[in-house]
């Protein structure tokens, strides 16, 4: 009887972890996170990037830095809004990573969100970062202007700059910029061949890019 209800309570507990996964954008990529997790979970300390399908499709990531304690969590294309209403507390909070480099934002405003409401967002994560994790250093990658969205190019703008100002001042935070390295030569214009076919991802060389400008931070 008692092995019984002990194997009812485990069921349970197993069914309200599973139900607390499910029900919001990109459920299925959450939950491969966590079987991800259940088979090899990552040890603490590690360095976290969060965010949306640049950083999911960014597959050569761990290899590129090689020997670093790399923990890849992009999902799909998600929005800023869904990292602070959904996600933390399952691919982010669970790995107390002493750095987080997050890139999101430009799906938000892609789907019709103004830079204030990007910018709103972001300083609640910040501050669900630094309440859960002191001591964690925070990196805002910037919103990269991709060809294909050049009708956002101004809000992306400013949701840069106010994200980088609200930065600038915050202990163990930092804005990172990624996009300069993939304008065009003396323009503030993205390349073009530094993306695949859709415009939107970037291809090897954009992310040899991101690379090096990241590189000093990744240690």
């Amino acid at each position: 009887m008692k092995l019984k209800l002990t194997l009812l309570i485990i069921a349970l507990m197993f069914g309200a972890r599973i139900f607390a996964q499910s029900g919001f954008p990109f459920d299925n990529e959450i939950r491969d996170f966590k079987h991800q997790d259940s088979l090899s979970f990552p040890k603490s300390n590690g360095i976290l990037f969060i965010g949306s399908s640049s950083i999911r499709k960014w597959t050569d990531l761990e290899q590129r830095f090689a020997g670093k304690p790399i923990i890849r969590r992009g999902v799909g294309g998600c929005e800023l809004s869904q990292l602070v209403k959904y996600y933390t507390p399952y691919i982010l909070f669970p790995y107390h990573p002493r750095k987080i480099f997050i890139y999101a934002g430009e799906n938000d405003i892609a789907a019709g969100e103004t830079a204030d409401s990007v910018f709103t967002n972001f300083k609640t994560l910040w501050v669900m970062i630094r309440k859960e994790l002191p001591n964690a250093e925070i990196y805002f990658m910037s919103i990269k202007p991709s060809p294909s969205r050049a009708e956002h190019f101004n809000e992306f703008i400013k949701a840069n700059t106010l994200i980088e100002k609200y930065l600038a001042g915050k202990p163990h935070s930092l804005f990172v910029d990624v996009n300069t390295v993939i304008y065009k030569t003396e323009t503030s214009r993205p390349d073009s061949t530094l993306f695949e076919n859709d415009y939107l991802h970037l291809n090897n060389s954009g992310y040899d890019r991101w690379q090096k400008v990241l590189e000093p931070y990744v240690n």
